[in-house]
């Protein structure tokens, strides 16, 4: 899978059996018909995010592909229940075997009498397990804010698959396409608990802390709101333990990778004189990787301190850096992927361009809840970023994500999980 429904199971895999997450396109057995399908799947997904960024054809190309996901607009409520093409496609798929290796070794693999429960981060391992009769209890998380047709089984109202949602029109969504309102948890999204601490927040609450000081330079936002900084974090240090730090997304598809040349450009002169930081978050594409290293070094920043790739060959050592990083990450600029819920950890998010409708639905949430910023010309970064930062913008998007988000939807997934299975 990619980078979304990884990061989303890996802070749940200490509640793991084996403490092993299976990846569903690429675990050890794997027939190779089922293998073909979730490759193609991937690199027409990864070829379409990049060829949207050819002028004309490359956005009408993607406007076709994205009516297939297209998630229909709300209002006004009605039933949503009637399946997709999309949804069609996949279950004929399934109904000529896809998957179903898959299942029976998840079926042997655990050892018991009961199987375990399955949890997925995508719905189509979900719809898998249910169609050849995984005995055990099966869960899929969602990882946005609104969701297609797609995530709702053919027949949604005999399905037994039992939904973590994030957001509040998640829940409702799932209603409208058919889903019985008590297979529908409202838990939030998984966060890295290693970026949150125990149920009291102990280590989010520091971290917000030394960040609201990079982020509120002229006290701004606490000369107004001093009182309810107090009630949530307590006194604040004296100085922050981290320069100011901006942290740039790259998608798995290598997508939008000429925005952080942009913003390396133009903040050139502020990363020389160590006025900011720069972390460029690039996963596990090696030639993401070389496409920042060439432009570092290009522009002759390639010794200095204050400039960072994130890049590791494997998902679950990225991932650990990733969270570790952000414990000193003052700004997160990123598309409005999964990433939109790391909001919730008192990170202002400035966002960058969609990709798919989902992300569009996410933006959405995030600037009507207060949680981020719409980037403005990369191009003029040097002078709209510090302007916002002398405002308290970015420290008032901190902690409204802090307060209004959720945070603990880790252990709120593990506690169902316990409850449902006994």
């Amino acid at each position: 899978m990619g980078y979304g429904h990884q990061r989303t199971a890996f802070p749940l895999k200490y509640l793991a059996f084996n403490g092993e997450i299976i990846n569903a396109n690429d675990y050890l057995g794997i027939p190779e018909k089922d293998r073909k399908i979730w490759e193609t799947t991937r690199i027409f997904y990864e070829f379409i995010s990049n060829f949207k960024r050819i002028s004309l054809i490359g956005e009408f190309v993607f406007f076709v592909f994205d009516r297939f996901q297209k998630i229909l607009s709300f209002y006004p409520k009605r039933d949503l229940s009637e399946s997709n093409f999309q949804l069609k496609q996949i279950f004929s798929m399934i109904e000529n075997g896809w998957g179903k290796d898959l299942i029976e070794t998840l079926r042997r693999g655990s050892g018991q009498e009961g199987c375990p429960p399955l949890v997925s981060t995508f719905f189509t391992p979900a719809f898998m397990a249910e169609h050849f009769k995984y005995p055990g209890d099966i869960f899929c998380i969602v990882c946005d804010t609104d969701i297609a047709r797609a995530w709702a089984s053919l027949n949604p109202k005999l399905s037994r698959i039992k939904y973590f949602v994030p957001t509040e029109r998640v829940a409702e969504r799932l209603q409208l396409y058919g889903i019985k309102p008590r297979n529908i948890f409202f838990t939030g999204y998984p966060l890295p608990m290693e970026n949150i601490g125990g149920k009291n927040m102990e280590i989010l609450k520091e971290d917000l802390g030394h960040r609201l000081l990079n982020l509120d330079p002229k006290q701004r936002y606490n000369y107004y709101y001093e009182l309810l900084i107090k009630k949530y974090l307590g006194k604040l240090p004296s100085s922050s333990n981290h320069p100011l730090t901006l942290m740039f997304s790259v998608g798995g598809a290598g997508a939008q990778k000429e925005i952080g040349v942009k913003i390396l450009k133009c903040l050139k002169r502020k990363i020389k004189l160590r006025e900011i930081k720069i972390i460029f978050s690039v996963g596990v594409k090696e030639k993401t990787r070389r496409y920042f290293e060439k432009n570092i070094q290009g522009l002759g920043l390639k010794n200095a301190e204050n400039i960072e790739i994130l890049f590791e060959k494997d998902f679950e050592k990225y991932f650990q850096k990733f969270n570790q990083a952000l414990r000193t990450t003052d700004i997160l600029w990123t598309k409005p992927s999964e990433l939109s819920f790391y909001s919730a950890l008192g990170l202002p998010i400035i966002i960058a361009p969609t990709i798919g409708s989902q992300e569009e639905f996410n933006k959405r949430w995030l600037v009507k809840s207060g949680f981020g910023l719409l980037q403005e010309d990369p191009s003029h970064v040097e002078q709209w970023l510090f302007d916002w930062l002398e405002q308290g913008y970015l420290a008032e998007a901190a902690m409204q994500g802090f307060i209004e988000g959720e945070k603990l939807g880790t252990l709120n997934i593990k506690r169902v999980i316990e409850k449902c299975s006994g």
